[in-house]
């Protein structure tokens, strides 16, 4: 439209990509070359600074940063990779009018890397392909670039989206090139790219202000903070504004403070124009999707579309015997609740709501990392709390009923892929596709109902030694697909509680794997190990040597336990059964019968088969 202006010294692009292909690194790169951050000796992956990013080595969090190339502003904004957080990826591209593609000039594009690529086509972004690690052992860039436009065609890219351009590049190595046969020093020919190629935002400063949000922070000091980019007019500090909610209610109120990034900092401003990314203080009772417009004439902007959740799970106060004692600062559901809420405000992704006639909660997400990285930061933060084992969220259309079904690739040494297929077929999956890749490793390609997914992760590091690497993708709602066994194993449960003993697990050790050390508190109910035979065993832990005037006294040093398995929160949540709890404290995660009694949990499955009856 000839009326529409644009603003020539600014551009706002995204960075996505399948998990582990090197945005968060490259970004460093650009940070350092550009002199936006001062990074100190051994200083890497600036932009994941949440512990659990850290810990991980992977974006759970979107981030902004901006720096300063040929007199434009370029802001940046790192996305997660994992299909779980996608949430995070469609309100992002909201912001940005380009994207950055990265792709790994090894691994090529993966289904990840389809997941983004697809919201970003859906929103008419011009992408601009990073083939990146360039430097990598076995790369193939060129062969890389063929594929990622074969997956362009199979997404319906417009012919203007397929003229895309291609920048080889390493973010580890700070380089990037247009021609492989030219040696990049440094990576202008990526800014240089961006430049041209990224059209700068619409901003024209005299139509009525608007922006929507698209992220939330808190301050202390100052409240809720709305974040976004202003898509048309201006905006100042101390100026009446009005917030248009979903419903269509509208509320007034007044701008405090406006914030904008340089670098990683943020840094206050007196005004903002249409096309800057900002921060806006004042406005309280905000959520995400919500639109911040002029007082006088408050118009709405386009809702953000978000996917559906596809796992659920149900939280509750921590109902065990050893509630409390755990170092646990929030013990009660009030304050469960309070948390769970104040998540659902800013991650868009998480819906909450009761469970009737009780004080739980059912939290429904994206999936099980999704749900996992939230019960992580709730328990580091001092809650304690107990969740049921993830089900899935089917849908009724026309009669039939729906699961969502994952797409999952898997890459195994050869030798392995027999048993894999074999696994997976149990969990009626279905195989599209196998192939060989050039340093030998069989690659295949599966949709699977995604509760047949539940539990697989460890069974499947198991089968292949650790060797396998598998990546999921949600993928869409199919017919339901048949009832799939989950556990083939049973569980040896406490009958009562105190210290466990090492005599006691010496020859428990036998029937199956522990989960507990010696001197570890139990209670009856308790989860203690793995019982191989198949069914629910409950056993005494605390069974200690009888003394006899024959016993030696060395007798006790002879006993030698096999190291138990470490408990993770993702194997907990993949092991439990239905009738089963995870039990979630600051200091530990343990596993638990629903039903704490041997008799209540008798009497359990008698009324269920007599319900069934």
């Amino acid at each position: 439209m000839p009326n529409q202006k644009r603003r020539k010294d600014v551009r706002n692009v995204a960075i996505i990509a399948h998990v582990d292909h090197g945005k968060t690194t490259l970004v460093d790169a650009l940070l350092k070359q550009s002199g936006a951050y001062d990074f100190k000796a051994g200083e890497t992956t600036v932009m994941d600074s949440n512990p659990l990013e850290k810990e991980r080595g992977i974006t759970i969090f979107s981030k902004n940063a901006s720096f300063q190339y040929k007199g434009v502003q370029f802001n940046i904004v790192d996305t997660p990779g994992h299909a779980d957080f996608g949430s995070e990826v469609e309100r992002i591209l909201k912001m940005v009018d380009g994207v950055l593609l990265l792709v790994d000039a090894f691994e090529g594009p993966m289904p990840q890397t389809k997941f983004v690529l697809k919201k970003s086509l859906e929103l008419h972004l011009k992408p601009i392909l990073v083939v990146n690690k360039i430097d990598r052992q076995n790369s193939q860039p060129h062969e890389v670039a063929d594929k990622t436009f074969d997956l362009f065609c199979e997404l319906n890219a417009t012919d203007e989206q397929l003229d895309f351009p291609v920048v080889f590049a390493s973010g580890k190595e700070g380089i990037a090139t247009l021609d492989l046969e030219e040696k990049g020093t440094d990576l202008k020919p990526l800014l240089d790219t961006i430049l041209h190629r990224v059209l700068p935002p619409i901003a024209d400063p005299e139509k009525p202000f608007q922006m929507l949000i698209t992220m939330l922070d808190y301050d202390s000091y100052v409240g809720r903070i709305s974040i976004g980019r202003i898509v048309h007019g201006k905006v100042s500090t101390g100026e009446q504004i009005a917030l248009v909610k979903t419903d269509g209610t509208i509320k007034q109120g007044k701008v405090t403070k406006i914030l904008t990034y340089k670098g990683l900092k943020r840094i206050e401003v007196k005004s903002a124009l249409a096309g800057d990314i900002v921060l806006i203080a004042g406005i309280d009772d905000v959520k995400v999707g919500e639109t911040l417009a002029c007082s006088l004439n408050p118009q709405a902007l386009p809702k953000i579309k978000i996917d559906e959740p596809t796992l659920s799970m149900v939280f509750s106060h921590n109902t065990s015997p050893l509630s409390g004692k755990d170092g646990g600062r929030f013990l009660t559901s009030r304050h469960i609740r309070e948390r769970l809420e104040h998540e659902a405000l800013t991650n868009v992704g998480i819906k909450i709501e009761n469970v009737p006639g009780t004080e739980k909660i059912k939290v429904s997400g994206r999936g099980e990392l999704h749900l996992s990285i939230l019960i992580e930061t709730m328990r580091r933060e001092g809650y304690e709390l107990e969740v049921s084992s993830p089900q899935v969220i089917l849908m009724e259309l026309d009669g039939d009923i729906l699961e969502p079904i994952e797409e999952v690739l898997v890459e195994v040494d050869e030798g392995y892929q027999g048993v894999v297929i074999e696994a997976l077929g149990a969990r009626k999956a279905e195989m599209k596709d196998m192939q060989m890749t050039s340093i030998g490793t069989i690659r295949m390609n599966f949709r699977i109902p995604t509760r047949g997914l539940i539990g697989f992760r460890g069974e499947f590091l198991k089968m292949t030694r650790g060797t396998g690497i598998m990546y999921q993708n949600f993928y869409q709602y199919q017919k339901y697909k048949g009832e799939i066994t989950h556990r083939s194993s049973g569980v040896q449960i406490s009958m009562n509680s105190g210290k466990a003993v090492a005599y006691a697990l010496f020859s428990l050790q036998e029937r199956g794997e522990i989960f507990i050390n010696p001197g570890d508190a139990v209670y009856e109910g308790m989860i203690i190990g793995v019982n191989n035979k198949g069914s629910d065993l409950v056993i005494n832990a605390l069974r200690e040597k009888k003394l006899t005037n024959m016993r030696a006294a060395g007798s006790d040093e002879a006993i030698k336990l096999i190291p138990p398995r470490e408990m993770t929160l993702e194997f907990a949540l993949e092991f439990i059964e239905d009738d089963e709890l995870v039990e979630i404290t600051p200091k530990n995660i343990r596993l638990r019968k629903r039903y704490l009694s041997e008799n209540a949990r008798k009497t359990k499955t008698r009324t269920s088969k007599t319900a069934i009856l």
